[in-house]
């Protein structure tokens, strides 16, 4: 498989702290790969990483094939755009003339096709007003222009729907669709909001406490991602002992709901439930989610 970026064993550590531990993660070239961990995982100091901002302490990574330490890995990152925590942006400064200025600090021959890259993100009648009088979701999206200025195959997006209205997730969501499918840009997207990530990623890296957990592909996940029945009951603690004996796979989840991992016949159960008064009130069928399945494999709570 063509990857656009590969690390091996990446660590960073300040200090006593490691942000990274031995991580080893692969990016295939066309996907959207969904970077998945809590806040203070280490996503970020990874993405700094790639970006040039930071060096590793140990391990290595390629951009392109390219490894780092090589002289043609400044070539290389300009064709990365990356939004890295918050978009750089002048805030006295319109939309156009943002990208006018990022532009210029690429050394770009011209303003060619500036246009085309404010209407794509759909800033193309922002005119004269000022930065500072654009929503946060304008300006996430001015972000993204940004990033676009140099015409880039590879986006890097640190947190990009945070603080976002659920209007704002959306347009943000299908301008990244849009991006990938179009123009065939491969995406790497930071993010710790699980729902939003499933709607979009074709890959995900799964990462905690600075260590790649997982790296697998949507159809790897959808494959992974177990079907369950969610009953509900007036007691859980009869249903459990009818289940042991049944030697049915399942999990509590409050004191009258439970997820059963399995097919189960209902008029069996019931009978088996009739002696300890036990009623089932409804039964419901499941796909486990993203970020079910997240919590399965790193524990804790999600912060």
């Amino acid at each position: 498989m063509d990857y656009v970026l590969q690390t091996n064993n990446i660590s960073k550590t300040y200090g006593k702290f490691r942000a990274l531990q031995g991580l080893t993660m692969h990016i295939p070239k066309g996907s959207i790969y969904g970077f998945v961990g809590k806040n203070g995982a280490g996503k970020t100091t990874l993405i700094r990483m790639i970006c040039g901002l930071q060096m590793p302490t140990d391990g290595t990574y390629s951009l392109y094939g390219i490894d780092y330490t090589q002289k043609e890995i400044k070539k290389a990152r300009r064709r990365m755009g990356a939004v890295v925590e918050t978009p750089a942006i002048y805030l006295d400064m319109t939309a156009e003339e943002n990208l006018k200025q990022q532009a210029l600090i690429l050394g770009l021959p011209s303003y060619e096709g500036l246009d085309n890259i404010l209407k794509l993100v759909g800033l193309e009648n922002t005119g004269k007003k000022k930065v500072k009088n654009f929503s946060l979701g304008m300006r996430q999206r001015l972000g993204i222009a940004i990033a676009l200025v140099g015409d880039p195959d590879f986006l890097v997006l640190d947190e990009p729907i945070n603080g976002l209205d659920p209007q704002g997730i959306i347009d943000i969501r299908e301008l990244i669709l849009k991006l990938n499918r179009e123009r065939n840009i491969t995406v790497l997207i930071s993010s710790h909001i699980l729902d939003e990530l499933s709607r979009l990623a074709t890959h995900y890296g799964i990462i905690d406490g600075g260590h790649m957990v997982k790296e697998l592909s949507a159809e790897e996940l959808e494959a992974a991602c177990r079907k369950k029945i969610r009953i509900t009951v007036t007691n859980t603690a009869p249903l459990c002992t009818v289940l042991d004996e049944i030697g049915v796979e399942y999990k509590v989840v409050s004191q009258t709901e439970a997820d059963i991992f399995s097919k189960i016949n209902v008029s069996a159960l019931t009978q088996k439930l009739s002696p300890y008064c036990c009623e089932i009130l409804s039964m419901k069928e499941q796909d486990e989610s993203l970020e079910s399945y997240y919590m399965n494999l790193v524990g804790g709570e999600r912060k």
